[in-house]
């Protein structure tokens, strides 16, 4: 009796065992409704700095400039002598000779003065005139001069005066002495020329009358911008 009870037990508690995991499999757990969020990742550390970190792209320089500045804009020899043509007039057949020679020595110049002078000397003498500095891209300005001049000058004259003006970095820079250079005068064909220079700016005066009047005197010329009798 005994004996029966105990293996009708055992039979038993064999099935329920049996069963579990189907009834578990029959109603599984319900799903979550939000299910949580993945963890989040914490940030990556940053690479280590380098211990001699390249230097930054060189970045290429400018090109220096090719040459100093310009002064303005300078007058071709062709310009100067159709001037100088109009302002002389019929006695001007030497013009372009006497132009080339001023080129060869002080190269094109940047201005010109076109304008009248009266002088006079016995073995010492004085010259005044007035004109017009002419620049291409300066303006023009009235200027006048006055000056001693010593050599063999007797005798009075007027004559119309073209200048030739070179390395003149402004136009009010005309306003100073100029000083005649030895061995400068040239004449050829009724006209005649010196060279006057200060402070790299070299005045060339090209003169109408008689030679040695034009090509033998030696002094200064001082540029003012208004009329004076005081030539120093």
């Amino acid at each position: 009796m005994h004996a029966a009870t105990r293996t009708i037990a055992l039979v038993l508690v064999m099935l329920g065992l049996g069963s579990a995991p189907l009834s578990a499999q029959a109603n599984p757990p319900p799903a979550q409704a939000n299910p949580p969020p993945p963890p989040v990742q914490a940030n990556p550390p940053p690479p280590p700095a380098q211990a001699n970190p390249p230097p930054p792209p060189a970045q290429a320089s400018p090109a220096p400039p090719s040459g100093p500045a310009a002064q303005g804009p300078q007058y071709s020899s062709n310009e100067i002598v159709d001037a100088g043509h109009r302002f002389f007039g019929t006695i001007s057949r030497g013009l372009a000779q006497i132009v080339e020679k001023a080129g060869s020595q002080f190269g094109l110049p940047n201005g010109y003065v076109l304008g009248q002078e009266a002088g006079g000397a016995v073995v010492a003498g004085l010259r005044y005139g007035e004109g017009i500095l002419y620049t291409k891209n300066a303006g023009d300005l009235r200027v006048f001069w006055q000056g001693p001049s010593l050599g063999f000058d007797f005798g009075g004259e007027g004559a119309r005066t073209m200048m030739l003006v070179y390395n003149l970095p402004a136009t009010d820079a005309i306003y100073q002495r100029f000083a005649g250079i030895d061995g400068s005068a040239y004449f050829v064909g009724g006209l005649g020329m010196t060279a006057l220079t200060m402070n790299n700016i070299v005045v060339v005066p090209i003169r109408t009358g008689v030679g040695v009047r034009l090509g033998a005197n030696v002094g200064y010329l001082k540029f003012t911008p208004t009329a004076t009798w005081n030539p120093f």
